[in-house]
């Protein structure tokens, strides 16, 4: 097949799949994400329990199925559940608008457990477990004798509960009961015991955990202070914790404090209207942990009304084991009201409890008549569940004991809540960038390279359309984060072509002719191509494998927008310009851009480099100064806590905000943002993680000023989540190092890796520096454009290293800083319009996008400027450095500067036997490199300039 035909058939093949991805775009429906369309996002961790001492990846699937069948039945539309590491789970339901009912909704655990109250409840006079017990703790008349069994506060609770003792034979369940030894032996598997860690004023820091490994690390994360440690003796906490080093983040007083194996502490239950307690306001039970059945035993959960107080209840039936189980129950506690009833008289003194607790909560105790029912109750009727609160919550209850019990015990340690407004207005924002980024970039590229750029304009739509396509086909959900990897392949794509155009123009000033040149120009451009990308391309799988779910977006887009423009720079625009190029639009080099002959630039870049070097060691002073005296701004990602933003109905001040939140949230950080599309007055509030369902700030606003729930956005982050997130960035960025380092060693020469890493450490502490000194947020999206940086920075040195490759042979007689200076001045210009058409999508992203794509964009901004500046005065004289002490380049220095008076001119001419720098050099012995100003012409006719006279006893 003709080269022509051969391009005509990639040109019809583009444009069939080119009709195929319009056809998706049209037909399929665009995936987004929480932050564009609306609704909450939970991340829950597994907890070790008594029952369950140990997380694996099959007790995170099965909840993820308990989970996945409670979001079904509730109808949410498109959830995504999945694993979020060894021991957690990412749940996002778009659309939802109420994160406090989506946390009843799927993290709640419904363990469900049903109790003979009297003889597993202890009071302060001591257990009572017998009818003597009994006797001698109540007292005749009575009104009801559960009013003896006092609740306390969660630490004083553990205190007493830690002085009690479960009874002797965990086997005495109930006189006649009919369970068997394995029934018996489940119901009382209590495993080990809990510990709580409390401060020195009593609060609760963390806890409860079966083997201390949780509460140790929530201890150092959440504690505030200084000093001396305090722990009870004879603690299975005590050694680990003192094996602590002293740190500032330690309380200066703690207890640690453990409720003993086989008993629970149950919260006590609210009356009916009730308003929800303060945190920390709770009061519990103490209970022997010997459930006569559990949820296992419920089937057919229903809401219904109770005839007699119209409440909405939850009835269910028992199994066959559980109707045994709740007969021999009831029918026990009967007959001990029936003793009763003989010393104190009926009445209701005499009637005893049965209790039913849900996740801890004492939800139900109802009273068994033994007058009515003096065998018991039947277990074929069932039993009910009242006082549970609105219908919500009474539906969200039955539905999830329908379904099971989630088999391990979940932590909420992510929380985030965006309101359906603030996304559209996101997407829009996004929407805008990305066709400005689009615009500026076409624009750009018909001006620089006129007919080329054309070319380029007509591939990076294809590619545009392609990429687009692959978003809705594959399905991308498509983030903030995802937007703004979008647009950043926009730069991707126009630098593959960028790449191919300057190599063409070279070739095409070099004499050939404009076919020839094309070719050629393809040819060598290929390899610079692969080399940049094969690398951002790894860098887009680290993030993947390791990053957040939101930054899993932007690593996934870009990604795929590589591997889409290798395709549309390396097929298409090649078919494209193939079929044209003997056509009268490419006739003549100046249709190419090609006007002018020899090299663009006679700069002494190696000469220079000790004023480079001091240039970015002040910069980078400044910012470790910067970084000293102001620190790092981290977003609640890395330092946890929970942010609100929020419209106000009625105008206020900072300060006037501030007055109204409840006095332990007023040293919080708040300010007002400009968000025209949520209201005139919108306050942005980051104050300490809120745990689930406290309200207080909301509620707080809400009185003051009014807000509105539908415009409510909030994210909250635990303090492990936090440490976590930090902990995978830095693997992260070790990560994307050493990938650079081993592919650069092995495409170059290991050598060459060392100034890149140079180089990308100065990126990074430039940007680090600029953040400082501006105060601007870190977050999970900075690190990615930080990692992405990397990626660009590496891009613009590989085109620099490359032609230094190439170079090394046709100059067997230079130094390395003249092969250098004559690589960066081949290349310089196509470094700088790469750079150019970088920053045109990310201006984009400054000027049209959010807040959020804004701090991405200024990210990359800092990144990219830096990167540029380093991939050209900073990594290639470092590598000069370096590579002028091995043994043959310092024997060239000595033969120059023998020939030149002790001088070594900036550049050199090219050996005559390397034509256009095509194929090794020949045996000849080439020009002398004592005539540097006359060298001969190259092919092209060119003179080749040596530049300014070199410096004197360099390297030596």
């Amino acid at each position: 097949m003709t080269d022509r035909r051969r391009n005509l058939a990639i040109i019809l093949a583009v444009l069939v799949l080119l009709g195929g991805a319009v056809a998706v775009i049209l037909t399929m429906p665009t995936r987004l994400g929480l932050d564009l369309r609306g609704g909450v996002e939970l991340i829950y961790q597994g907890v070790p329990t008594p029952k369950v001492p140990e997380i694996t990846p099959q007790t995170i699937d099965d909840a993820i199925g308990t989970i996945r069948k409670r979001t079904d039945s509730l109808g949410v539309s498109e959830p995504e559940i999945q694993r979020a590491g060894p021991d957690q789970i990412s749940i996002s339901l778009p659309d939802v608008a109420n994160a406090d009912r989506a946390i009843e909704q799927v993290g709640t655990t419904a363990q469900l457990q049903f109790y003979d109250w009297e003889t597993n409840v202890f009071t302060s006079e001591g257990e009572i477990q017998t009818l003597a017990d009994v006797q001698n703790v109540f007292t005749p008349g009575e009104p009801d004798p559960s009013t003896r069994v006092r609740p306390l506060l969660l630490r004083d609770a553990i205190e007493r509960a830690a002085k009690v003792e479960p009874r002797a034979d965990p086997d005495d369940i109930a006189p006649e009961s009919t369970e068997t030894a394995e029934d018996a032996d489940r119901l009382n598997d209590t495993g080990a015991a809990k510990y709580y860690l409390f401060g020195s004023d009593k609060r609760p820091i963390a806890g409860p955990d079966p083997d201390c490994k949780t509460l140790l690390s929530e201890f150092v994360e959440n504690a505030e202070g200084s000093g001396q440690r305090d722990v009870p003796e004879g603690s299975a906490c005590a050694a680990q914790l003192e094996a602590i080093p002293p740190s500032p983040d330690l309380p200066d007083s703690s207890d640690v404090l453990s409720v003993p194996q086989g008993i629970v502490l149950v919260q006590q239950e609210l009356a009916p209207g009730a308003p929800p307690l303060q945190p920390g306001a709770e009061r519990y039970f103490i209970l022997e942990d010997d459930a006569a059945l559990s949820g296992n035993e419920v089937r057919d959960p229903q809401v219904q009304t109770d005839s007699r107080t119209q409440e909405q209840v939850v009835a269910m039936e028992f199994t066959d084991v559980g109707q045994k189980a709740f007969a021999a129950i009831t029918r026990q506690i009967a007959e001990r009201g029936l003793e009763l009833s003989a010393i104190f008289g009926q009445g209701d003194a005499s009637f005893q409890t049965f209790a039913i607790t849900l996740d801890g909560r004492l939800v139900s105790r109802a009273s068994i008549d033994y007058i009515e029912n003096p065998e018991g109750i039947d277990g074929r009727t069932g039993a009910q569940i009242n006082n549970i609160g609105d219908l919500d919550a009474t539906n969200d209850l039955a539905n999830n004991l329908r379904i099971g019990s989630l088999p391990i015990e979940l932590k909420l340690i992510s929380q985030t809540q965006v309101s359906a407004t603030l996304g559209a207005q996101a997407l829009d924002q996004g929407l805008i960038a990305a066709a400005a980024g689009l615009l500026l970039t076409l624009l750009f590229l018909v001006a620089f390279y006129r007919v080329l750029g054309a070319v380029a304009a007509l591939a990076l739509i294809t590619y545009a359309v392609f990429l687009l396509a692959l978003v809705k086909l594959i399905p991308i959900t498509l983030t903030l984060p995802g937007i703004a990897g979008l647009i950043l392949t926009l730069g991707v794509a126009a630098d593959a072509n960028i790449v191919i155009f300057e190599r063409i123009k070279e070739e095409a000033r070099a004499g050939r002719s404009i076919p020839a040149a094309i070719s050629s120009g393809y040819g060598k451009a290929l390899r610079t191509i692969i080399d940049a990308n094969v690398v951002t391309i790894g860098v887009a799988f680290i993030l993947f494998t390791l990053a957040t779910a939101g930054v899993k977006g932007f690593a996934f887009t870009l990604g795929i927008g590589v591997l889409v423009s290798l395709f549309t720079a390396v097929l298409a625009t090649s078919a494209i310009l193939g079929s044209i190029a003997r056509s009268r639009i490419l006739r003549s080099r100046h249709a190419l851009g090609a006007r002018g002959e020899g090299l663009r630039w006679s700069f002494d870049f190696t000469g220079a480099a000790k004023w480079f070097f001091s240039a970015s060691g002040l910069i980078i002073l400044a910012g470790a100064i910067a970084i000293a005296a102001f620190g790092i701004n981290f977003g609640i990602d890395f330092s946890s806590g929970t942010r609100i933003k929020t419209p106000l109905e009625q105008p206020a001040t900072v300060d006037q905000v501030r007055q109204a939140l409840p006095p332990k949230y007023q040293d919080g950080k708040i300010q007002e943002i400009e968000e025209p599309e949520l209201g005139e007055t919108v306050v942005q509030i980051a104050v300490p993680t809120l745990q689930p369902n406290d309200t207080t700030v909301r509620d707080a606003l809400d009185d003051a000023f009014g807000i509105s729930q539908e415009d409510y956005s909030q994210s909250s982050i635990g303090p492990t989540f936090g440490a976590q997130i930090a902990y995978t960035a830095l693997i992260a960025v070790i990560a994307s190092l050493l990938l650079i380092s081993l592919y650069i060693g092995l495409r170059f020469e290991f050598k060459y890796a060392v100034p890149v890493l140079i180089a990308l450490a100065h990126d990074l502490l430039i940007t680090a520096g600029v953040y400082a000194l501006t105060e601007r947020e870190l977050t999970t999206s900075t690190v990615a454009a930080l990692l992405t940086i990397l990626g660009y920075s590496l891009y613009d040195t590989i085109i620099v290293f490359d032609r230094i490759r190439e170079n090394v042979p046709r100059m067997p007689r230079a130094t390395f800083s003249q092969i250098v200076n004559r690589s960066m001045s081949e290349v310089l210009t196509r470094s700088l319009v790469t750079s150019f058409s970088t920053l045109l999508p990310i201006a984009a992203l400054m000027f049209f996008g959010g807040e959020t794509l804004r701090d991405f964009g200024f990210a990359l901004l800092v990144g990219v400027a830096s990167g540029t500046y380093s991939s050209i005065f900073i990594a290639a004289p470092v590598l000069t450095e370096w590579k002028e002490r091995e043994r043959v380049y310092r024997r060239r220095r000595q033969v120059v500067m023998e020939d030149h008076g002790g001088l070594v001119p900036a550049y050199a001419a090219v050996s005559l036997g390397t034509p256009d720098g095509e194929g090794p050099a020949r045996k000849q012995r080439g020009p002398k490199l004592d005539q540097p100003q006359t060298a001969k012409p190259t092919e092209g006719g060119s003179r080749q300039r040596l530049g300014r006279a070199g410096r004197k006893g360099e390297g030596e």
